[in-house]
């Protein structure tokens, strides 16, 4: 028993606190809108034509912001062990395949090839978010009205964020939504349907639980493909994975976490 409160009480220890003499690999994911706007959240922003002439150029100056990175690995938003991913990349590297909208193609495909990476590393799992059961518990126990203003906060969210985009360079708004303030923002949201339950019929907590288990399979995916301490894994995921995903990042002592922040300076 003693053992195990002590193992407990180590893995307690923040990131900071443990010895980083040792190099370490290090993990940036980068949070992205969907370009391609395939609909699949409950809230989607609306994003605009990124193949214009104005986006192409602004997804440039993107690239030579993470080149600074020097990543070894591209990770990214797709199934693991997708084989269409190692198809299109292999066909894109030989001139056989266009760049889509979705921003896999057009950050990490594009990226991976300039920096004349042989692969991309897909590293996605799927999993459940019983969303419409909070709903259900909410409008069974009286909560409509507060459940319906969580949902409106979310959506005043993703508007903000499109709204953003309309004014600003692609780089711009990714620096924006990948901002503490913005990533503890997103988080915060998550944690409001922590109430919506009671004994045996846990629907918030559970909701928060099937995506925490999402996310720490998607980071498992990530880490195994740390190779060597000089590594530098480039994660490029949806936003709402951004938070998750950078806590772990940081909450593991043998990686280091770094940001856009770190690359552009803002």
């Amino acid at each position: 028993m003693r053992k195990i409160v002590l193992l407990f009480g180590l893995l307690a220890i923040p990131n900071a606190s443990w010895p980083q003499s040792a190099p370490r690999a290090e993990i940036l994911v980068l949070g992205t809108y969907h370009m391609a706007n395939p609909g699949h959240d409950i809230y989607n922003m609306q994003a605009d034509n990124v193949l214009s002439a104005k986006r192409q150029q602004e997804i440039a100056q993107l690239i030579e912001v993470l080149k600074r990175f020097h990543p070894t690995k591209i990770a990214i938003e797709a199934e693991v062990g997708s084989q269409r991913v190692t198809r299109e990349y292999a066909d894109y590297l030989a001139g056989k395949y266009t760049l889509s909208t979705n921003e896999i193609d057009q950050i990490g495909y594009r990226l991976a090839k300039e920096l004349g990476h042989r692969a991309v590393y897909p590293v996605d799992v799927d999993g459940d978010f019983p969303y419409l059961r909070v709903r259900n518990y909410a409008k069974a126990n009286g909560l409509e009205t507060k459940f319906a203003a969580i949902e409106a906060k979310t959506g005043t969210m993703v508007k903000e964020q499109g709204d953003f985009l309309q004014s600003h360079t692609v780089l711009e708004t990714l620096e924006f939504m990948n901002s503490d303030a913005m990533v503890g923002k997103a988080v915060a949201m998550y944690f409001e349907f922590v109430p919506y339950g009671e004994p045996f019929e846990y629907a918030g907590p559970d909701l928060l639980a099937l995506w925490y288990q999402r996310n720490i399979r998607i980071y498992r995916n990530i880490v195994t493909l740390i190779k060597s301490p000089n590594d530098r894994i480039l994660v490029i995921y949806g936003a709402g994975h951004l938070g998750w995903l950078r806590q772990d990042v940081a909450s593991d002592p043998a990686v280091r976490l770094r940001t856009l922040a770190d690359l552009s300076g803002k």
